[in-house]
């Protein structure tokens, strides 16, 4: 494991010196910050758009890193031929991939701590200087312990990403890893239409298609409780529970898959 963590360590420390997370953290604290503002604007529906928008922010532009940087984990030390100087030191493929994703997956977290950070004062903010009548209005209070929950999944979901991304790096373009990963980003979160497919189609070959597609192609619907922790509703441990192995199950699968295909490459 120690050669994981020297790997994922190098990944870190690389991600750090890259300007790219910095300006997408930035841009995002400052939407949260914005959001604010924004719902001045609005009548009572001020904290609801605050915690909306810096959720939003959060599952966006942590979404940005993730695939920015995740595409180019495998792909950049190909190009570069580092890669070649990695594998002759005592670090096997499988360790390679693993360190990899570990030290993306760490560089997420710190850049999303940031913005959770500033999320929360803005939040203090408003909790301090709102009148106890217009508190009394609120479904839950403004920095609620519940907005958490929604946060975890949202680092779930991009750990599941960032995996997603470092699969298709390891055999594609930086480009076209882009866009599968988007795309799949995308199509996750319309996924349970693909479970109903048969019921707006005629023909069963369409139907069984579109059913394999459901159960192939990662379900990112649970992860999504952002209207339930800003309206006040319950989520239970259970959905959390399952969720948070469903990620576990299917980066699992991910990682196992881009290691054996990282394996069959030749890099002469």
């Amino acid at each position: 494991m120690r050669a994981v963590f020297l790997v994922a360590g190098a990944v870190f420390k690389e991600s750090v010196r890259d300007r790219v997370p910095y300006g997408m953290v930035m841009f995002a604290v400052l939407m949260i910050a914005a959001s604010y503002l924004i719902s001045q604007l609005t009548a009572g529906q001020d904290l609801k758009i605050i915690k909306d928008l810096g959720l939003a922010a959060l599952s966006i532009f942590g979404l940005l890193i993730a695939v920015f940087i995740g595409i180019g984990l495998v792909s950049k030390e190909v190009e570069k031929k580092s890669v070649f100087g990695l594998l002759a030191k005592p670090v096997t493929r499988a360790q390679f991939i693993l360190g990899k994703y570990l030290g993306l997956v760490l560089t997420l977290a710190v850049n999303l701590v940031v913005m959770t950070v500033a999320f929360y004062l803005v939040l203090f903010y408003m909790d301090m200087t709102m009148p106890a009548m217009v508190k009394a209005g609120w479904p839950a209070p403004a920095p609620d312990p519940r907005l958490l929950i929604a946060i975890g999944l949202i680092v779930a979901e991009l750990a599941l990403v960032t995996a997603v991304a470092l699969f298709f790096s390891t055999f594609s373009s930086p480009l076209l890893s882009a866009l599968l990963t988007l795309g799949l980003w995308v199509a996750g979160h319309f996924n349970s239409d693909l479970r109903r497919f048969e019921n707006v189609v005629d023909v069963p070959a369409a139907a069984w298609v579109a059913r394999g597609l459901y159960y192939v192609l990662p379900n990112l619907a649970p992860f999504n409780v952002k209207a339930e922790v800003v309206y006040g509703m319950p989520v239970s441990a259970t959905h959390v529970g399952y969720t948070l192995l469903y990620a576990l199950v299917y980066i699992s699968v991910l990682l196992t898959a881009a290691t054996a295909i990282f394996r069959r490459r030749d890099f002469k």
